[in-house]
């Protein structure tokens, strides 16, 4: 995909700074899967590919590796830059990284692959990366084996119209890819642990199809949702919630 999808543009340059705040951290399994299976540290260089609001840079940032980040969404490139000086950060997409061949040991797409993960955009990722480098793909993934979780499930849904996501699986078309070998697949727990209004009402409005919908629309969603979280026992009055996550890590290796 050569151009970035409507939904993203539009969703994530409304929701921005509501992204910040609604989606979660990752779990400590994900700092080991950066040093075992991407094969971060010291001395080496990682593209951060659909970066967001960089989200995941201090993980990141914690393997002492060189940091670039790639964002084609302004508004949430400008909080990168604002929240992180050390970080290069440049306007570019899944088809055009501006870097040169055998720029970096690893990139990273942290909840973004599903948006551009096509035979081209594998291919660009490719060029980049150095020889027996690194394509390291992660997504928090909503635990739906938990009834709330599943019936905000139910509330969200309807609204997608084909919006590209992780639980579609067409992300998977692009694999096996020319030039790299499969790594290995990790799950791991997680949990999104705060107030109902951050890390439901919040994470909610900051998916890229709630926020790009009008505003009336939009404001139906946060009703429902308000109403599941009252007819909860569980959230209903809670002042701190805990929001389930499947946190799934793939690694893919660059043939040399």
């Amino acid at each position: 995909m050569s151009s970035i999808h409507q939904a993203a543009l539009k969703g994530y340059t409304a929701s921005a700074e509501t992204y910040v705040a609604g989606r979660p951290d990752y779990p400590v399994e994900a700092e080991a899967w950066l040093r075992d299976s991407v094969g971060l540290g010291p001395g080496k260089t990682v593209l951060d590919l659909g970066s967001g609001t960089g989200k995941f840079l201090p993980y990141l940032r914690r393997t002492g590796a060189t940091l670039l980040a790639v964002e084609p969404v302004d508004a949430m490139r400008a909080i990168i830059e604002r929240d992180n000086r050390d970080v290069r950060a440049m306007k570019g997409t899944a088809t055009a990284i501006p870097l040169e061949n055998a720029a970096v040991d690893a990139v990273i797409c942290a909840q973004s692959f599903h948006w551009f993960g096509g035979k081209e955009a594998v291919a660009e990722i490719r060029r980049v990366l150095k020889p027996g480098g690194v394509l390291g793909l992660i997504w928090n993934v909503r635990d739906e084996s938990v009834p709330w979780v599943a019936a905000l499930s139910e509330i969200i849904d309807p609204f997608e119209q084909g919006t590209p996501r992780y639980r579609s699986g067409d992300w998977r078309r692009a694999f096996p890819a020319d030039g790299f070998g499969f790594v290995e697949e990790r799950h791991a727990q997680n949990h999104h642990v705060g107030s109902p209004e951050r890390v439901i009402i919040d994470r909610t409005l900051s998916i890229s199809f709630i926020a790009a919908l009008p505003a009336d629309e939009r404001a139906e969603v946060e009703r429902k949702v308000r109403s599941l979280i009252a007819a909860t026992p569980e959230l209903a009055g809670a002042g701190e919630v805990a929001f389930a996550y499947d946190t799934a890590m793939f690694a893919y290796r660059k043939n040399a």
